[in-house]
């Protein structure tokens, strides 16, 4: 008996954690010209986004990430800062949320729209998430 209780509960458990995190499968991006950043400095910063909502937006859905633009980040670099940083970057995105809420502090079966990624780095290092939001 003890042994199909505890089968249960794996299988509930393994269940569980698979429902976590938000989706990522219908994203889509677009390029924006940079003189500050490259395409692939650009694209590491998308992913690191990703992943983030992958692994902790549940209940949401990523439609869309991008470069938000040289002259939006310069107005960020106090994040950078503040931070012990020397770059920052600036990503906008749009998502959908379903009937719960995501994590409870978002409008149910609402659209947002032009929300900040924030995420810092030291040059030539990896991103790092730090902020986001409006």
């Amino acid at each position: 008996m003890k042994k199909i209780l505890c089968l249960v509960m794996c299988v509930f458990l393994v269940i569980g954690l698979s429902a976590c995190g938000g989706d990522i499968s219908k994203v889509k991006t677009h390029d924006v010209d940079s003189e500050i950043y490259s395409a692939d400095d650009i694209n590491s910063a998308v992913d690191t986004i990703e992943k983030e909502f992958d692994a902790n937006w549940n209940g949401c859905t990523l439609t869309e990430i991008y470069y938000a633009g040289d002259d939006y980040c310069t107005d960020f670099q106090e994040f950078a800062d503040r931070n012990n940083a020397d770059e920052v970057i600036v990503l906008l995105s749009s998502f959908d949320v379903d009937s719960s809420g995501g994590d409870g502090s978002l409008n149910p079966n609402s659209t947002y729209n032009n929300w900040n990624w924030i995420l810092v780095r030291t040059k030539g290092g990896k991103w790092q998430h730090i902020d986001h939001g409006y």
